[in-house]
């Protein structure tokens, strides 16, 4: 049985579009994980705040509910 051309192409169009959004997630998901470790050396980092119990817990609420809100 003979393939149609056009949709082979419409089948690689659509997986290509498949790979691109995963990847696309992977890096949006991957940004959101990763700035709360950056921003938590930050917050206590040379000039930052003194590493307290206090100041854990106040950075760690804010770095939750930022995320919260962005993913949200």
């Amino acid at each position: 049985m003979p393939t149609d051309a056009s949709s082979d192409s419409y089948s690689t169009g659509k997986s290509s579009l498949r790979v691109l959004t995963l990847a696309a997630l992977g890096v949006v998901y991957g940004d959101i994980g990763t700035s709360p470790l950056y921003a938590f050396k930050e917050a206590f980092g040379e000039r930052g705040l003194p590493l307290t119990e206090v100041n854990v817990l106040a950075v760690l609420s804010m770095m939750f509910w930022s995320i919260m809100l962005i993913v949200s």
